[in-house]
């Protein structure tokens, strides 16, 4: 009789566990910020040789008006 009420409570608490939601809220935040740092340094990339590139243009623009 005691394994059985043993048994039952062990069914109990895991099925608990695995219903629980509250670790889940923390792991989709975590997401989140993830997706958002990936794509702030993709996108500075991006940016970073977008302005090289107007910088030498600037500077080769500069250099063939001055002499």
């Amino acid at each position: 009789m005691k394994s059985v009420h043993k048994l039952s409570v062990l069914a109990l608490r895991l099925h608990l566990f695995l219903s629980s939601e509250e670790g889940q809220d923390l792991v989709e935040y975590a997401l989140v910020v993830a997706l958002i740092a990936f794509a702030a340094t993709a996108s500075m990339k991006a940016l970073a040789s977008g302005i090289k590139t107007a910088f030498s243009n600037t500077s080769a623009a500069l250099s063939s008006n001055i002499t």
